[in-house]
């Protein structure tokens, strides 16, 4: 599909084929509807208590790693595919379909990173109960909300 756009000030049009600057936003609705359940851990890198949390310690993600990295890679490309974009003066409506792709890449690494944050570093801290045990459930919670709001 080729999609026209009058994008200059002297009215030329621009054309852009599929597969363009903007063509990988394909893969990031693909990515983001399936990738939901592998990304990596978030909140509370630099402020754990309990099991090596903290800063340096094992992450939730760190099992992951290599492949959080190749995902948000991608999704680097697909930020730097909008900037290409705009200076190539697409049509306002792709930009946006694709500012939608990367936006729900983004929240798909965010929300698996949730999980394996939930699943290794609050699970640790319940384990461990007491006040780590609190300050983690408060801390998830906190960036549960800051996602919601997002």
């Amino acid at each position: 599909m080729t999609t026209t756009s009058s994008g200059t000030s002297s009215g030329a049009r621009t054309e852009r084929q599929p597969g363009a600057a903007g063509g990988a936003a394909g893969g990031a609705v693909a990515d983001g509807a399936a990738g939901g359940a592998g990304a990596a851990h978030g909140e509370g890198g630099s402020h754990g208590e309990g099991g090596g949390h903290g800063a340096g310690g094992p992450h939730g993600y760190s099992s992951h790693k290599a492949d959080h990295l190749k995902r948000l890679r991608r999704i680097e490309g697909q930020a730097r595919g909008l900037q290409r974009m705009l200076e190539e003066d697409v049509y306002c409506i792709d930009i946006l379909t694709q500012v939608s792709a990367t936006t729900k890449a983004l929240q798909s690494f965010a929300l698996a990173l949730l999980e394996e944050h939930i699943k290794h570093c609050v699970a640790a801290a319940v384990a461990e109960g007491g006040t780590a045990m609190d300050e983690k459930v408060a801390e998830a919670m906190a960036a549960i909300t800051r996602l919601l709001r997002s």
